[in-house]
């Protein structure tokens, strides 16, 4: 059965390849719009189903389409993708020196034989932040990797000397519960 990850998201995408699959990249150009009324985790498990149903509507037969949305949150505000440098400085003050979570919802759309399923899910982790000097926020976003990242930071690479400590699952927080796509493609592929 054909497999497909419906994100442009390069950690997606390595974190998919530790399962050792064949699969395809579609690109799904969802708006990420959260809708009013909606609590943190409809918000992620939404917006994942948008994204993956896209992809799925795009193509035909069977196949298994994955979609994933990661959100930051801190005392109820939610902390997406920067707008640009001031508001990833903005951000990261907000967060530094705290704990917060993030949320990454997960949808995988099944079509097999004919007969529609889908699965949806969320995992969140805590993550605490070191206390960083407005120097060092500076000399991160000056890497430019803050800008395509809910909360303006990367868990892996240059930014975990910042991170003090995880509690939950840590490829969640890089983008993609892979321990739950793993559970679902087991129950799948029964």
């Amino acid at each position: 059965m054909k497999i497909i990850l419906a994100s442009k998201s390069p950690r997606r995408k390595e974190i998919m390849d530790m399962l050792n699959l064949k699969y395809e990249v579609i690109v799904s150009d969802a708006e990420e719009i959260l809708e009013e009324g909606l609590t943190i985790e409809e918000q992620a498990k939404r917006l994942s189903y948008i994204k993956a149903k896209i992809v799925f509507d795009e193509t035909i037969g069977d196949r298994i389409v994955i979609g994933s949305d990661t959100m930051v949150i801190k005392d109820g505000k939610i902390y997406g993708k920067p707008k640009n440098e001031e508001d990833a400085f903005r951000i990261l003050k907000e967060l530094n020196g705290s704990k917060h979570q993030v949320i990454t919802g997960l949808a995988i759309l099944v079509e097999r034989n004919g007969k529609y399923q889908e699965y949806l899910d969320y995992d969140i982790t805590e993550v605490y932040f070191k206390n960083m000097t407005d120097e060092e926020i500076k000399n991160w976003i000056a890497t430019g990797e803050a800008m395509d990242k809910a909360g303006a930071y990367a868990v892996q690479g240059k930014f975990s000397v910042f991170i003090e400590k995880i509690n939950g699952n840590y490829w969640s927080v890089m983008g993609l519960p892979i321990h739950k796509v793993y559970d679902i493609l087991k129950v799948v592929n029964k």
